[in-house]
């Protein structure tokens, strides 16, 4: 049997921790003081600042940018579907990826020699292929 949605607002660090924005309840609450999480863009100092439906969240994590509508509060921590629900995702799309940079092609004879040419630079000192000593 589930239990009942929780109504009014949740701990914010409890929240992060069920929409699975981070691994563990703990590294929630350090996010959450450290000064990277903005509720409705004010900064938050402390994870037990409350949440409720209709905030928005603006989380700084070191490789991207979060901003997340809160949808509903949770009741915990369940599989990835159930807690995408939880939340609207406002952010923006990942800047596009630097094309390839080509490999630059090297003249003919530069750089190690092929094993064509070792065998030919062998023959050409007189090192015979099975026995090269």
């Amino acid at each position: 049997m589930a239990a009942p949605e929780p109504q009014g607002s949740i701990r914010i660090d409890k929240w992060l921790w069920y929409a699975r924005i981070t691994k563990s309840r703990t590294l929630a609450q350090k996010l959450a003081v450290s000064g990277h999480v903005r509720l409705n863009k004010e900064k938050i100092a402390a994870a037990k600042t409350a949440v409720k439906p209709g905030d928005v969240l603006t989380i700084t994590m070191p490789r991207r940018l979060l901003i997340l509508k809160v949808l509903k509060l949770g009741t915990r921590r369940g599989p990835a579907p159930e807690a995408q629900e939880l939340y609207e995702d406002m952010s923006p799309p990942p800047p596009p990826k630097e094309t390839q940079v080509p490999v630059a092609k090297r003249e003919a004879g530069a750089g190690r020699p092929t094993k064509r040419d070792r065998r030919q630079i062998a023959r050409i000192r007189g090192f015979n292929e099975i026995d090269p000593f």
